[in-house]
């Protein structure tokens, strides 16, 4: 059974994304708690708006996570049930306790 080159580019593309410990601690942050906005993650990881917006741009990127306007506020959430598959794999976690908008 041979996938095409281009399935194995789409994955490790991804798995380049979420190579990152804070990328991967927002993400799972996401998952467990649902949508959120840069403020409560900046509240949540200590680090910088900047910095944080600056990882989200590399996840949205991916197509890892999506993100909505409200007012003055921009809410993301994760959008990739495999991003979401392979958290779940690395923390042990259920993946049916996900917020994941299109598990």
């Amino acid at each position: 059974m041979e996938q095409s080159n281009n399935c194995y580019e789409e994955r490790a593309a991804m798995l380049k994304a979420l190579s990152h410990p804070l990328r991967l601690r927002i993400v799972r942050g996401l998952l467990q708690c649902g949508c959120r906005n840069v403020g409560c993650m900046e509240a949540n990881t200590g680090q910088s708006q900047s910095c944080i917006s600056q990882h989200l741009m590399r996840l949205k990127a991916a197509g890892i996570v999506k993100c909505e306007r409200t007012g003055n506020e921009v809410y993301y959430e994760v959008a990739n049930p495999e991003a979401a598959a392979v958290i779940a794999a690395l923390f042990g976690d259920a993946e049916d306790e996900y917020y994941c908008t299109t598990l």
